[in-house]
C-alpha cells in the first residue's frame, strides 16, 4: 500500500463529526430554500375525492391523520385541505392502477416507454420550452434544455426499453456454491416493484432528474406521484400526458403541485419509496418523516464537488471545464466544482484563465427580467442563494482569501465568484452552495489534493484532471459517488451510469441499471424438488438433534470450509466416522421400532 493509499485509508476510518447546523423542523423546498409557493392543481387530479381525510383528534391541533398513517400525525393546517384531497385522490387512482401494471408482462410495459422515445425525438423541442427557464431568449434556454436534459433523457429510454428486461429478469442460481447440506433445493431471485413510488423533483434540471426517475420506476411496475420543483409543473405534465397518450394506464402518474406539503401529504397518505433530489437539509427532514413507517428512500442531496488539476493537467482544460460548470443551470448544477485544488505548477495559469473566461458571464435572477443582456449568462440563480454566496466569499476574504473575479456589492450584477484561498480558510471548502462560486486552492501533491477533497462532508462528484493513468488511480482515492476523468459534468448523462452520493450528500443510487434496481425490491423463492416416499429422502433438518450430530458437524465444517486442500483432506476420516456413527444410530433405531410393534401386538 503507497503512503497515499494508507492516508486516505486512515482519513475514510476516521470518525467524523456531526454537523454543527440544526435540522429544519419542517420540509424545506428541494432547491436549497424554503419554498411555500403552490402549484397549481393539475387538471388529471381535479376530481371527487373517493376517500377523505379524516380531521385529527383534538389533542393534536391543526393536524390530520390519513388512513394509511393513523398512527402519527401530520402537519397540514386548515389551509392545505386543498392539497390534501388533491394527494388523496393521487394516491387512491396509484392503488387502484398500479397492481394490474406490475403483474403485466414487462415488455408490454416497455413498449409505452418506446412510444415516448419517438415523442420525444419528434417533439423534444417542444419539451425543451417548457424546461421554466428565464434568463436568456427562448433559442437559447431551449437549446440549453435539448443538450442538458431532452437528448439525455431520451437516451434514458432507449436504455431503458433495450435493458430493463434482462436486468429484471428473475436470476436463478445454478448449482454451482450451493451448499451440499441443500442438494435439491433451486434458488429464485426476483425484483418486484414497491408499489407507490414518489419523486420529489428539484427547482434545477426540471426534465431530466424527475424525467429519468419516472420512467425507471414505470419501467419496473411502479406507479409514480411526482412533486415538481418550483416551475417544473408544466414538463412534469407534459411528460405525465405524453406517457398517457403512449398507453399508460390512468392514475398510474400523478402530478401533484408544486406546494411542498404536497411533498409530505404522499407520504402520509401512504407511499412505499420516496426518491428525493434535493438539499441534505431537506434530506434530513424528510428521512425523518419516513422513519416513522420505515419507509425506504434514495436520496440525491446536496453536492460541494472537487476538482483536482495534477501537475500536468492542461490549464486550458481545466480552466474550460470550471468556466462551463460556472454558466451551466447558473453554477446551479449538483456536481459543479466548488473547490478546486491545483498542483502549484497550473495554479497561476489556470487563476488567470478562469478570471478572463468568467469576465462576462452574468446571472440573471428571476426578480431583475431587466438585465437580460446578448452576452453569455447563466441560468436563474434564487436572489438568497447569490446573497448567501457573497457572504461566504465575504468571511473567506477577512480570512485571508482573496476575490479573483466577481463583485460582493449586492446592488452589483450577479457574476460567478472565483476566489483563491489556502486550505486552512475552510468557510467554502466544506458548505453546499447553488451558487456559481468556486474557490481556487494550491496544493502542492496529489497527495494533500485527495486529503483536503476528502475531508469535505460532502460526497457526492469530484473530477480529475492530468495524465489518464495517473488520474484513473487518483479516483479510486476520492471519497464520491462520481468521478469524472479529465472532463466535467456531462458523462454522469449517460444513462448507464448509477448516479448517487455519499454521508452528507445522501445515499442509493438513480440511472443505469442500479438505479433501475432500486425502484424494485427483492423477493427470493426457493423451491426443494419434490421427491419419493422413501424415508431417507425425508428432510432430516426438521428431525430432533441428536448426540452423533455435534461431531458431524464439526466434521463437515472442516471438510468443506477448511484452510486449504490438505487441511480438507486430513478431515475426511473424521467426517466419515460421523456419518458411520450417525447411519448406525439410525439402523438401531430402524431395528428396536418393528420389535417394539411385535410385542405390543403379542400382549393381551
Amino acid at each position: 500500500m503507497s503512503a497515499m493509499e494508507r492516508q486516505v485509508a486512515e482519513a475514510r476510518e476516521a470518525p467524523r463529526e456531526a454537523p454543527d447546523r440544526p435540522l429544519p423542523d419542517r420540509v424545506p423546498g428541494t432547491s436549497g430554500t424554503s419554498q411555500e409557493v403552490p402549484g397549481p392543481v393539475p387538471e388529471s387530479l381535479e376530481t371527487p375525492v373517493r376517500q377523505a381525510i379524516p380531521d385529527a383528534p383534538d389533542t393534536v391541533p391543526g393536524t390530520f391523520h390519513a388512513p394509511a398513517r393513523a398512527a402519527v400525525p401530520g402537519t397540514f393546517r386548515s389551509s392545505d385541505r386543498s392539497v390534501s384531497e388533491v394527494v388523496a385522490a393521487a394516491v387512491d387512482a396509484l392503488r387502484r392502477a398500479q397492481p394490474a401494471w406490475g403483474a403485466m408482462p414487462i415488455q408490454r410495459r416497455l413498449r409505452v416507454l418506446a412510444r415516448l422515445r419517438g415523442v420525444l425525438a419528434a417533439r423534444g423541442g417542444e419539451l425543451a420550452g417548457l424546461s421554466g427557464r428565464t434568463d436568456r431568449p427562448g433559442w437559447e434556454s431551449r437549446t440549453e434544455a435539448l443538450s442538458a436534459e431532452v437528448i439525455p433523457l431520451t437516451a434514458a429510454c432507449a436504455f431503458l426499453v433495450r435493458r430493463a428486461a434482462s436486468i429484471l429478469a428473475p436470476r436463478r442460481a445454478g448449482r454451482r456454491g450451493r451448499p451440499a447440506w441443500l442438494s435439491g433445493v433451486d434458488l429464485e431471485v426476483r425484483r418486484e416493484p414497491f408499489g407507490a413510488v414518489l419523486v420529489v423533483a428539484p427547482s434545477n434540471y426540471p426534465i431530466f432528474l424527475p424525467g429519468v426517475q419516472i420512467l425507471h420506476a414505470l419501467a419496473a411496475g411502479n406507479g409514480v406521484l411526482v412533486k415538481p420543483g418550483p416551475r417544473g409543473a408544466p414538463a412534469a405534465r407534459w411528460l405525465a400526458r405524453e406517457l398517457t397518450a403512449a398507453g399508460l394506464p390512468e392514475g398510474l402518474l400523478s402530478v401533484l403541485p408544486e406546494d411542498v406539503q404536497a411533498a409530505r401529504g404522499a407520504v402520509l397518505a401512504g407511499v412505499d419509496k420516496v426518491v428525493l433530489t434535493g438539499s441534505a437539509e431537506t434530506g434530513a427532514a424528510v428521512l425523518t418523516d419516513l422513519a416513522s413507517w420505515l419507509v425506504p428512500a434514495t436520496l440525491e442531496l446536496s453536492g460541494c464537488d472537487a476538482l483536482v488539476a495534477l501537475e500536468d493537467a492542461d490549464p486550458r482544460s481545466v480552466v474550460d471545464a470550471l468556466a462551463f460548470s460556472l454558466r451551466l443551470q447558473g453554477g446551479a448544477t449538483c456536481i459543479a466544482p466548488r473547490r478546486a485544488y491545483l498542483h502549484r505548477a497550473v495554479f497561476a495559469a489556470v487563476e488567470t484563465g478562469l478570471a478572463a473566461a468568467v469576465a462576462t458571464v452574468q446571472t440573471t435572477l428571476p426578480a431583475q427580467p431587466e438585465s437580460l443582456a446578448r452576452r453569455p449568462v447563466t441560468a436563474p440563480v434564487t436572489a438568497p442563494a447569490m446573497a448567501r454566496a457573497r457572504q461566504l466569499a465575504s468571511a473567506a476574504l477577512a480570512a485571508g482569501a482573496r476575490l479573483v473575479s466577481g463583485e460582493l456589492d449586492p446592488q452589483a450584477p450577479p457574476r460567478p465568484l472565483v476566489v483563491a484561498a489556502s486550505p486552512t480558510v475552510s468557510t467554502l471548502l466544506a458548505v453546499d452552495l447553488f451558487a456559481p462560486l468556486v474557490t481556487l486552492v494550491s496544493v502542492d501533491s496529489a497527495e494533500q489534493a485527495v486529503a483536503l477533497a476528502n475531508a469535505c462532508p460532502f460526497a457526492l462528484g469530484a473530477s480529475v484532471f492530468g495524465g489518464t493513468a495517473a488520474a484513473r488511480r487518483l479516483a479510486g482515492l476520492l471519497d464520491a459517488g462520481v468521478v469524472t476523468v479529465n472532463d466535467l459534468i456531462v458523462p454522469t448523462a449517460d444513462p448507464r451510469l448509477p448516479f448517487g452520493g455519499r454521508r452528507r450528500s445522501g445515499f442509493g443510487v438513480t440511472r443505469g441499471a442500479e438505479g433501475l434496481l432500486e425502484m424494485t425490491t427483492v423477493k427470493a423463492v426457493t423451491v426443494r424438488r419434490a421427491g419419493g416416499a422413501s424415508r431417507y429422502r425425508r428432510l432430516r433438518h426438521f428431525e430432533t438433534p441428536v448426540r452423533e450430530d455435534e461431531a458431524l458437524f464439526c466434521a463437515y465444517l472442516a471438510v468443506a470450509h477448511g484452510d486449504g486442500f490438505l487441511s480438507r483432506l486430513t478431515a475426511v476420516p473424521s467426517l466419515v466416522r460421523a456419518l458411520a456413527a450417525r447411519l448406525k444410530r439410525e439402523l438401531r433405531q430402524a431395528g428396536a421400532e418393528p420389535r417394539r410393534r411385535s410385542c405390543k401386538e403379542t400382549q393381551p
